[in-house]
This record gives C-alpha cells, sequence and structure tokens, in this order.
C-alpha cells in the first residue's frame, strides 16, 4: 500500500511539474531571458520561445506555444523548442511554411495547421541534417549564393541548399555558439544568451560593436544594461514607435516605451526618458501632434498639452479627457497636423477623423475609411507629405487626402535606417 501511495504521489508530481504546471511560471522577458528559438511568421511577427512559452512580437506577455501551434504537445511534450525557422523561398513548395525542431524531429506548419505527415525525423526532410540543434534561420538568395537554410549545432554550421539538397559545413570563426538566430529587415542575428551579434550569414563575420544586449533592441523593457547606448538604442531598435511628431521649429520627437528621440533642426540627434521632460506623462503615449508652438499628447483617455520650449511646459489643467477636448473617445492610434494647418487627422483602428482645432466645442467630423492598414502605430505630417509607420517601417504619403483614398502602397522605407540614420 505504501508502494503504491509513493507511486501516486510521484505521478501527481510528474503531472504538476510536466503538464497541468503549464503556465504557473510567470516569464519576464525583460529580466534576461536566453531565447530557446526565433522566428518570423507568415506576416512578419516574431516569435521567441521559452520553454513551453512564446513571446509573440516584441512587447507583450508570453503565452502557452500550444496554443498557437497546439500539435507541438500531441506529438512530443513541449519542454522547450530547439531551433525554428520559416522557409521564405517563393519557388520551394514549402514557402512560407514555419518549422521547428525538437530533439531529432521537425515539425512543418502551414497557417499555424501541422501538415500532413509530421512530425518527422529531421533528416528525412533535411538530408544531412541531425538533431538536436541549437538554431536555424533562412538565407536566401543572393543573402547566400543560393537560396538555403543555416543550421546551428554547437560550433558546427551548415548550409543546406534548399534546391540542390546539398550540405556545405562552414567555419565561421568570428561567431559565438548561437542558442538561436533570425533573419530580420534582411540583416542576420545570432542570440546568445541574452546578447545578440549581427553577422554575414556567407562567411560568420561580425561587424561592428557587438555583442549587444537583446532588450536594448528587440523588447520593449522600461530598464536597460547599464552598458546600454540610449542614442544607439533608441535609434537603431526594433520595437515599433508609439508616436512621432514634429514642432513648429522642425524638431522631431519620436516616442516608444519610457523614452524619445529628439532631432533639432541641425540634425541632432538625442535620447531621454519622457519622464524627464514629460514628467507628467512619465511613459509609453499613444499619439502626440504639435500644433501652434504646443504638444498635444494623448495617453489612454486623456490629453496632455505642453509648450514647447527648454524645458517644455506642462499647461494648467491638464489632463483633460480626451473626448471633452477633441469630441473623440481614445484610445487613439496616431495623430497628426500639417503645416500651417489647424485640422487634426485622429487615427483610430481602420478609420481617420478630421477635428477643427479652431472650433469650439472640438468635434469629430469627416470620417475617412483606410484600406492600406489594419492597424497604424504613428503618424506624423512635414514638408515631405504624411508619414505613416507601421512597425518597423514607414511610408510616406502626399496629403491626407491620398493617405485615406491610396489603394496602392507607396515605397516602403525603414524608420531605423532612414528617419534616425542607423545602418545596423
Amino acid at each position: 500500500m505504501k508502494l503504491l501511495t509513493h507511486m501516486l504521489c510521484l505521478a501527481l508530481a510528474v503531472t504538476w511539474a510536466h503538464g497541468d504546471s503549464h503556465g504557473l511560471a510567470k516569464l519576464d522577458r525583460c529580466q534576461g531571458l536566453e531565447m530557446d528559438a526565433v522566428a518570423v511568421n507568415e506576416v512578419g511577427i516574431p516569435y521567441f520561445f521559452k520553454g513551453d512559452h512564446l513571446f509573440k512580437g516584441f512587447h507583450g506577455e508570453a503565452e502557452l506555444s500550444n496554443e498557437t501551434f497546439a500539435e507541438l504537445d500531441d506529438y512530443h511534450h513541449l519542454g522547450h523548442v530547439d531551433a525554428a525557422f520559416r522557409m521564405h523561398f517563393e519557388k520551394s513548395t514549402d514557402h512560407d511554411h514555419m518549422f521547428f525542431f525538437l530533439d531529432h524531429q521537425v515539425f512543418s506548419y502551414y497557417k499555424h495547421k501541422l501538415e500532413d505527415g509530421y512530425p518527422k525525423t529531421i533528416h528525412d526532410v533535411f538530408p544531412g541534417i541531425h538533431g538536436p540543434l541549437d538554431a536555424a534561420v533562412e538565407c536566401p538568395h543572393p543573402e547566400c549564393d543560393e537560396d538555403s537554410v543555416i543550421f546551428f549545432k554547437g560550433k558546427e554550421i551548415f548550409h543546406y541548399n534548399v534546391r540542390t539538397k546539398a550540405v556545405d559545413e562552414k567555419e565561421f570563426k568570428d561567431m559565438p555558439n548561437c542558442t538561436s538566430a533570425f533573419r530580420f529587415m534582411e540583416h542576420f542575428y545570432c542570440f546568445h544568451g541574452h546578447m545578440f551579434s549581427k553577422f554575414d550569414p556567407k562567411t560568420g563575420e561580425v561587424h561592428g560593436k557587438y555583442p549587444k544586449e537583446a532588450r536594448d533592441y528587440f523588447m520593449r523593457c522600461s530598464n536597460f544594461s547599464a552598458e546600454s547606448d540610449h542614442l544607439d538604442r533608441e535609434r537603431c531598435s526594433r520595437v515599433h514607435l508609439d508616436a512621432i511628431t514634429s514642432d513648429d521649429p522642425g524638431n522631431m520627437y519620436a516616442f516608444r516605451g519610457h523614452h524619445f528621440l529628439r532631432e533639432d533642426t541641425n540634425d541632432t540627434l538625442t535620447a531621454d526618458t519622457i519622464e524627464s521632460a514629460f514628467k507628467e506623462l512619465h511613459s509609453e503615449v499613444d499619439a502626440v501632434f504639435s500644433y501652434q508652438d504646443h504638444l498635444y499628447m494623448i495617453k489612454d483617455d486623456e490629453l496632455y498639452v505642453y509648450k514647447t520650449g527648454e524645458p517644455h511646459t506642462h499647461l494648467e489643467g491638464y489632463p483633460k479627457p480626451v473626448e471633452a477636448e477633441l469630441g473623440i473617445q481614445g484610445p487613439i492610434d496616431a495623430a497628426f497636423v500639417c503645416e500651417d494647418h489647424h485640422i487634426a487627422h485622429i487615427i483610430k483602428g481602420e478609420k481617420m477623423y478630421d477635428v477643427d482645432l479652431k472650433s469650439s466645442p472640438r468635434v469629430a467630423g469627416i470620417e475617412r475609411p483606410i484600406s492600406l492598414f489594419s492597424k497604424i502605430d504613428a503618424a506624423m505630417c512635414d514638408s515631405e507629405g504624411v508619414k505613416v509607420v507601421v512597425g518597423n517601417h514607414f511610408y510616406v504619403f502626399a496629403s491626407p487626402m491620398i493617405f485615406s483614398t491610396a489603394r496602392i502602397l507607396p515605397e516602403q522605407r525603414r524608420v531605423s535606417l532612414e528617419m534616425f540614420g542607423c545602418d545596423h
């Protein structure tokens, strides 16, 4: 009887530790987690895997991986994913399929559904490649000589030719052992611990000042490492902007999380905390626009107004409800006013509203549908036109009217490079 009781307790303990304990541990990516795998999904959102959890995008809480990829638990209790990548080669029959590697097996998903016949042994799908793996990343031509997948296994690095299935072992002398790797915005990143290095996929060469802290560039965290270069981090961060505007003299302000960038009329960039310049806001604004030497800053359902200058002056009586001041309920996604105009263009979801700032009371007037984007992160208007920020890119439209009626996307531009001059 004692033996049976002991066996039952042991079974319950195992269930608690490996089954029903899913989700009990609170994971905080800002504590410096070493990710097990990273892959970008078919719409460009990075997935960061840690244990049996998954972080989607650059901020937000972890969720159980089996909520998105259920079958991983059906075939193999998901302690962790060893490696992952998205096959992004249009000529391949597996184009836009996501591959997950667990021990010696590989799972292939298309639109979050497990493909028939999977899981399979890794070398049956990728001949010459054997698990367990540390990392994997796709490498399309011409970034690699041919459409390839790079596999990392300790110090061993293999280029797998997708077309011929040939395997070429490489020696990357400059590279640390990668615990995960991914391709983002045509750059290649090797993660090791909570640090990362950008590398050349053909040679493994690491150029520039690396390694860097992953939390500074790929996560939205309020606190950064002591060695963090605040200006470089804000210029080069892959986390999307919350808001952006340009004041009457031509100074640009870009807000992200707890920090903001300011570019003056001499093209000098500086970075600082939001609290240091706008202490009443503290952090994380939703939208900002400039009008008559004042910055109108929206956070949740409240509007803060500051007179521009050194320092910025918070107007007495604010914050006030957004609805009372602008005639529209918060939260707001983005807002902008074009030079010498008095119409605030308020973006909320897939619609844009015009608010006449000279009217009293102000009301949300003309409602215009936005057809090109389902979600806009930030927007501003300057001498070039309306700049619309979506993720890591922005698009320029000649006017608010053209923006709201456009059916074809203009040229896609990089926020970090073309707004802030970051080339890495």
